[in-house]
């Protein structure tokens, strides 16, 4: 992926797959890429791990948007939406985020670790290096630390780098007594300080919607995050628009979902520095419409491409198959797709060690067993990487593991 633009489209043929490749590492970072050949007769290797066969190595694919620390299921939820229930009566009857909070509630933080080390685990097996974990669930100070606390936990569990958000600002919780306004402000006096104090998350998000918080609620909260030091994300325009402005307004890093999108919140991504992610595994949860991802990159925009994994509306996880089916229905190339989720995923992150296959990143990369990388994404998501390294290290190995 080296050499390729972070912004706008990019045809397939800007590819150009190197063959006999050696990668040459050291202290967990890529020191070199050239031929095996001449690597092997040029360098001193304490270590050397030879593939036989034909072989595609990409980037460690990066996960820029989850929700995987959570307990329960919304398995019910689904079942009522295929028959026709909207998200309002589904809430009545119980469901939606209320359910997910009631349960991560009951459960204490060690199962929670455990579900987020487990969950972040088949990430890793299909590729993922590096995920994004939102909290959420708790949406009061002492919960979403107990929440955040366990995303921290598992990091230090798995392999995987997990980047922790802080989305107390997920929805107004119904056993607040107060407004928005006051909740938010408890929120941002109480809990952001703590954040700081214990290194638990350098992220605040918001969901800017009907459901959720208003643009005028959320402006002062940001602002107060904004001047904390922390870096911004946004739950915008997934059902109507207004939270894509809120993004480029405060300066967030991304602007994610983006389904409800029109041409003139488009054309005002693309001239920002935000990174517009979409989220295809929530049009699948929810049988709705993807994210305007081809006309974000015909527009000159920066689009990432994020698996949204979580138990309500997107509860498959499944990043490689998500992105060839939105490939597929956004008319998306390979190179897109794929830069979508390794160099334009860490962009989304703000994380600028990553991505790409090239001397001085972290040694993250995974391998599929092919000769052609355009297999990867024609499978749609059924050919998973048959290895997978993290910081130089072989942390997955399909054969292996039978």
């Amino acid at each position: 992926m080296t050499g390729l633009p972070l912004r706008g489209p990019i045809p397939d043929e800007a590819l150009s797959p190197l063959k006999d490749v050696g990668i040459l590492v050291a202290a967990g970072k890529i020191v070199a890429i050239d031929t095996y050949t001449k690597l092997l007769s040029e360098s001193r290797h304490t270590e050397i791990q030879e593939l036989k066969g034909d072989h595609v190595c990409l980037p460690g694919i990066i996960d820029a948007h989850t929700h995987i620390c959570f307990a329960g299921s919304r398995a019910k939820d689904y079942t009522l939406r295929n028959a026709g229930k909207t998200y309002l009566e589904i809430a009545k009857a119980g469901g939606g985020i209320w359910d997910t909070v009631t349960r991560t509630r009951e459960s204490s933080q060690e199962t929670l670790v455990k579900q987020t080390k487990k969950l972040a685990g088949r990430h890793l097996k299909n590729g993922v290096t590096t995920i994004e974990v939102k909290s959420g669930y708790g949406l009061s100070v002492p919960e979403e630390l107990k929440m955040l606390r366990a995303i921290k936990q598992a990091n230090d569990l798995t392999p995987s780098d997990l980047i922790t958000t802080c989305l107390a600002a997920h929805m107004l919780p119904r056993d607040y007594d107060g407004n928005a306004t006051a909740y938010l402000t408890e929120i941002s006096d109480l809990l952001f300080p703590k954040l700081k104090e214990e290194g638990l998350a350098h992220r605040i998000d918001a969901f800017i919607e009907k459901s959720a918080f208003s643009k005028n609620q959320i402006a002062p909260y940001f602002k107060k995050a904004r001047e904390m030091g922390f870096d911004l994300t946004v739950h915008a325009d997934q059902f109507t628009t207004g939270g894509s402005n809120i993004a480029i307004q405060f300066g967030a890093v991304s602007a994610d979902h983006l389904e409800a999108s029109t041409q003139k919140e488009i054309a005002l991504l693309a001239k920002s520095n935000v990174v517009a992610t979409a989220l295809p595994g929530a049009s699948l949860g929810l049988g709705c419409n993807f994210a305007p991802a081809r006309s974000i990159l015909d527009a000159g925009g920066v689009l990432a491409i994020a698996s949204d994994h979580n138990p309500g509306s997107a509860p498959m996880g499944d990043l490689l198959t998500q992105a060839a089916i939105l490939g597929a229905f956004e008319k998306l190339t390979n190179a897109e797709v794929l830069a979508g989720i390794t160099f334009r995923a860490a962009a989304a992150l703000k994380l600028h060690d990553r991505g790409r296959l090239k001397e001085g990143l972290l040694a993250d990369f995974c391998g599929f067993h092919s000769d052609d990388y355009r297999e990867i994404l024609y499978n749609q998501g059924n050919f998973k990487p048959c290895m997978v390294w993290k910081n130089g290290e072989l942390v997955f190995d399909k054969h292996k593991a039978k």
